[in-house]
């Protein structure tokens, strides 16, 4: 049994929080099963692209109502804890999410001198409506007076107001500008999306080269999703030579990193033995891993490796449960069909009955 490599994606343009960056990836496209499979468990599955393909271009965000804010925290009363000797007060405030604290600190420090982090905190705090009503306009204010003073995360927020279209029209070619600057002092997640601005072609022209430096830049740094953005161009050879070996190696870090789509891209060539020593146990737990996580394509190979007992013990009526629930999300496959089809019915009963409970019916 050879299981199919699932189709590269494109990751789209997170929308970060001071200071952590949310990144997320669209799910993978599904991928058919050739009819030989519907014979044999072992038989070969689709081949896989012979045609070199490039992550898509990234869905272009419409402007929206103010952003959500991030979680609460069960009280945003005024805090009266102490702050470490050497500590921001008001970061520190806006952590435990004390945001009128927060505001009220980083405000007295702005108004008393050149402040950057205060400034910056406080475009935060008007960029998402935490212990004050939202204003874009304010908040791109202090973010521009907090950049003048040095802020390299007012460089990327500003620029993500200004992608986002927040407080006004989209800008991308303002968005480009800010995120090459704060890239160019370190930002890891800047580069991020300046490489896909470079990719998309719209901001400035379309740069292959240009997108594969700026993800190695962010990839340098830790970014899962660039990580795997870079695999994708490197196995492909497009704006950077092809190196299938290097293009592993990053599936490799990504999956590591817990990036969903790179374990399932990473356990397919683990399980294939191709370009990584063969190892169909660890392919299967990364599988599994990837299943938990809601991956339709991890689902339907765990399914596989179920129902063929390679890499974890054979258990059909699981495979049936798995195979259901991709399924359900319109990821079909006729020979994982003919193994429900197979089964007793109570086996079978049991195995919809587990799809329906994870599909949450």
């Amino acid at each position: 049994m050879t299981l199919a490599r699932s189709r590269p994606v494109q990751p789209r343009l997170p929308r970060a929080r001071l200071p952590a960056v949310l990144l997320a990836l669209l799910l993978a496209a599904p991928l058919a099963v050739s009819p030989a499979e519907a014979q044999n468990p072992a038989a070969k599955p689709a081949a896989k692209q012979t045609k070199p393909a490039t992550p898509a271009k990234p869905a272009t965000p419409a402007p929206a109502a103010p952003p959500a804010s991030i979680p609460l925290l069960p009280s945003v009363t005024a805090d009266t804890s102490p702050v470490p000797p050497g500590g921001d007060g008001a970061y520190g405030a806006y952590q435990r999410g004390f945001y009128l604290s927060a505001f009220r600190e980083a405000t007295q420090r702005a108004e008393a001198g050149k402040d950057p982090a205060a400034e910056t905190l406080l475009g935060e705090l008007y960029s998402h409506g935490l212990g004050v009503p939202y204003n874009a306009a304010k908040a791109a204010d202090w973010y521009g007076r907090a950049i003048k003073d040095g802020s390299v995360e007012a460089m990327f927020a500003l620029g993500m107001m200004n992608l986002m279209g927040e407080g006004g029209p989209r800008n991308l070619k303002a968005a480009s500008q800010l995120f090459e600057q704060a890239a160019s002092k370190g930002h890891t997640a800047a580069a991020y999306n300046l490489g896909l601005l470079y990719l998309q072609g719209e901001a400035m022209p379309q740069d292959f080269t240009a997108a594969a430096k700026w993800f190695k830049v962010a990839a340098d740094g830790g970014v899962s999703d660039a990580q795997y953005a870079l695999a994708v161009l490197l196995r492909e050879g497009n704006g950077v030579p092809a190196d299938p070996a290097a293009a592993t190696r990053m599936l490799k870090a990504a999956a590591a990193e817990g990036h969903v789509t790179a374990e399932v891209e990473f356990a397919i060539a683990t399980f294939n033995g191709e370009g990584v020593p063969k190892d169909e146990a660890a392919a299967a737990r990364l599988f599994r891993k990837a299943a938990l996580a809601g991956n339709a394509i991890a689902q339907n190979r765990y399914a596989r490796i179920l129902s063929a007992g390679r890499g974890a013990p054979q258990d059909k009526t699981m495979a049936a449960a798995w195979h259901l629930l991709a399924k359900s999300k319109g990821l079909g496959d006729p020979y994982l069909d003919g193994v429900v089809a197979a089964l007793p019915p109570a086996d079978r009963k049991k195995a919809e009955d587990t799809a329906r409970k994870w599909a949450g019916e």
